[in-house]
């Protein structure tokens, strides 16, 4: 139903649900940014401190490593779009819970079918079990799942605080630059 309404609707929905506990301490919910008509959409885990604050996804430091990815894929500002498995802030930093997941799903599933992105980027474990429950990716290894074409890559917060990443996760970039050219 609100796929058949319209990605402003979707955007409204997420603001005033209230399905889960993250709501209560979600200063703004964080729905996405980047084009309305994307070819690689991203996925990330949760709003971190500094996306609760601004209502932005990927704002601190993990967002300034994202942006370096982007470049190195060569990807335009309308080329990309990204949001998160959650819409709201998990306190503490955490993970998301598997219900927290669940019940942001809806939203998460009609951005896709409302974007229709060409290739959709899981960046690291949470963003995984998010859309592809059950089945675990290989990292870098594009496959098909429900008529869309994935990939795992490592979460741009993995590359800070692992920086030896960084090189393996340019080989997966390199070795897939098809998907979204």
């Amino acid at each position: 139903m609100m796929v058949e309404a319209g990605y402003e609707t979707v955007a409204r929905e997420i603001i005033k649900c209230t399905r889960c506990p993250l709501h209560k301490s979600a200063i703004k919910r964080v729905i996405g940014k980047g084009s309305c008509h994307p070819k690689v959409f991203f996925i990330g885990e949760a709003p971190g401190d500094s996306e609760n604050k601004t209502g932005i996804p990927f704002y601190g430091r993990a967002g300034k490593q994202l942006d370096k990815m982007i470049e190195y894929m060569g990807l335009s500002e309308e080329d990309w779009m990204v949001t998160n498995t959650v819409k709201c802030h998990p306190s503490g930093n955490r993970k998301p819970k598997i219900n927290e997941i669940e019940c942001c799903k809806p939203f998460l599933l009609s951005q896709i079918i409302l974007l229709n992105p060409r290739i959709i980027i899981l960046l690291g474990n949470t963003a995984e079990r998010s859309f592809c429950p059950g089945r675990k990716l290989e990292w870098g290894v594009p496959v098909e799942h429900e008529g869309k074409t994935v990939l795992k890559l490592y979460h741009p917060a993995a590359l800070i605080y692992t920086r030896s990443k960084i090189e393996t996760q340019y080989a997966f970039i390199d070795r897939n630059r098809e998907l979204w050219s």
